[in-house]
C-alpha cells in the first residue's frame, strides 16, 4: 500500500505539480525538481507534531518551521556550505522563497533563527524520526532480498576529545601475592563489546556507543589504514540502493561495534533475507545476531594472519550485491553533504547527514518506481 502512494505522489508531481508551480514561479531548475519530488514525497506537514514543538525565543511564537525544514533539504541538495549562502540564495530567488513558502524577503528569518531551528531538529532527532517513518511505511509489504552494512568516514570540524589515560593503581603487597599465585591460572574470559551487545536492547546498544568526535583508523580501498579525527557514519542500505538506517559514531568506533545496534534498528523498518558485510564484520556474534533475526549472514572471511576462506560460487555472486551499500555512502558524500560538514557535536553532525540520506532514499524509490 505504501509503495502504490508513493507511485501515485511522484507521477502527480509529474503531471500536474510541476506545470502549476512553472506558471507561479516560473521554469523550475533540476535540483528544484529535485527538492519538490523530495519534499512532497516526504509528506512533510504530517510531522508538524514533531518540528512544530521546537521553540524560539522565550515570549515569542516560533517562526514556520516546516518552511525552515524544507530549506535545509534545499541547502542538502544544492550542497551549499553554510546558512549565511542558503540565506543569500532565498533572499536572491523569488522562485526558491515561494518554494518554502515566503513570499516576501521580510519574512525570511534571520540566520540566528535557523540556527536555533536547526539545533531543534537536530536535538529532537526530527530527520531520522521522518526517515524511519518513509522506510518503514513504502517498504511494507516489500521483502528486500539483501541487506548491506558498511560504514564511511566523516571528517570533523572540531576538537577530537583525548582518550582517557587508564590510572596506573599501585598494588600492595598482598595483591602482588596474589597475582604471582593466580600467574598461569585460567581466568573467566571477558566478553567483547559485541558479545555484550547480543542480549542488550537497541537503546542499550545505541546508549553504550561512543559518540564524541575523536581519531580514529579507516582502511582505504589499496588496504592501507588512514588515520583521522572525526566520526564514522554506519549505513544499512537495501535492494535499489535505498538506505533504511545509519548511526553515527566516533571515529574510534570499529564497524563490527556498530553492527548489532543497526541490525535492530533496520530490523524494526524492513524485513530482509541476507545480510552482506565485509571482512570487518566477520565475528561470530554479528553472524549469531543475523541469524537470530532469521538472516543469512554473507560475510567476507578475515584471515586474521591466517588461510583466506573464499565464498562458494552462490554467496559470491550474492556478495556482490554489497557494493550498493558503497553507491550510497559516495553519492551522499559527493552530492549531499556529507563531504562538507561545517556543524559541530554529535547531534548535529547526524541531523546534517540525514537531510542528505533523506533525500537519496527518496531519490532510489523514484528511480524504482518510475
Amino acid at each position: 500500500m505504501g509503495m502504490i502512494r508513493l507511485s501515485n505522489v511522484f507521477n502527480s508531481i509529474q503531471t500536474w505539480l510541476f506545470p502549476e508551480l512553472r506558471d507561479e514561479v516560473g521554469e523550475l531548475t533540476e535540483q528544484q525538481k529535485e527538492f519538490v519530488r523530495v519534499a512532497e514525497a516526504l509528506d512533510l506537514p504530517r510531522h508538524a507534531h514533531l518540528y512544530d514543538k521546537c521553540s524560539d525565543e522565550p515570549g515569542r511564537p516560533p517562526k514556520d518551521r516546516l518552511a525552515i525544514l524544507k530549506s535545509f533539504i534545499y541547502k542538502s541538495i544544492h550542497k551549499l556550505p553554510t546558512t549565511k549562502a542558503l540565506i543569500s540564495i532565498v533572499r536572491s530567488s523569488a522562485s526558491a522563497r515561494r518554494l518554502f513558502g515566503w513570499e516576501t524577503v521580510s519574512e525570511i528569518p534571520s540566520e540566528s533563527t535557523f540556527s536555533r531551528a536547526f539545533a531543534e531538529f537536530a536535538k529532537t532527532n526530527l530527520l531520522d524520526e521522518i526517515h524511519g517513518v518513509f522506510v518503514k511505511e513504502n517498504a511494507d509489504g516489500r521483502i528486500a532480498q539483501n541487506l548491506s552494512r558498511d560504514s564511511t568516514a566523516i571528517q570533523g570540524r572540531e576538537k577530537p576529545v583525548a582518550k582517557p589515560k587508564k590510572a596506573k593503581k599501585a598494588k600492595s603487597k598482598a595483591e602482588k601475592k596474589q597475582a604471582k599465585r593466580m600467574k598461569g591460572q585460567a581466568t573467566a574470559k571477558e566478553l567483547t563489546v559485541i558479545e555484550r551487545q547480543l542480549d542488550k536492547t537497541f537503546a542499550e546498544n545505541l546508549a553504550a556507543l561512543p559518540t564524541a568526535c575523536d581519531w580514529g583508523g579507516k582502511r582505504n580501498s589499496s588496504g592501507n589504514t588512514i588515520i583521522r579525527e572525526g566520526y564514522n557514519l554506519h549505513i544499512d542500505t537495501i535492494d535499489g540502493d535505498i538506505p533504511v538506517s545509519a548511526l553515527l559514531t566516533s571515529a574510534s568506533v570499529h564497524d563490527s561495534q556498530a553492527a548489532i545496534p543497526l541490525a535492530q534498528k533496520s530490523q524494526a523498518r524492513v524485513v530482509n533475507f541476507y545480510d552482506l558485510m565485509d571482512s570487518a564484520y566477520d565475528a561470530k556474534p554479528i553472524k549469531e545476531f543475523s541469524a537470530r533475526l532469521n538472516h543469512v549472514p554473507v560475510i567476507d572471511h578475515n584471515p586474521r594472519r591466517g588461510e583466506k576462506i573464499d565464498f562458494d560460487p552462490a554467496k559470491a555472486e550474492r556478495y556482490k550485491a554489497r557494493s550498493g551499500a558503497e553507491r550510497v555512502n559516495s553519492t551522499a558524500k559527493d552530492n549531499y553533504g556529507a563531504n562538507n560538514v561545517r556543524v559541530r557535536g554529535h547531534v548535529k553532525v547526524f541531523c546534517h547527514l540525514m537531510f542528505g540520506i533523506l533525500t537519496v532514499t527518496v531519490n532510489q524509490f523514484h528511480k524504482l518506481l518510475t
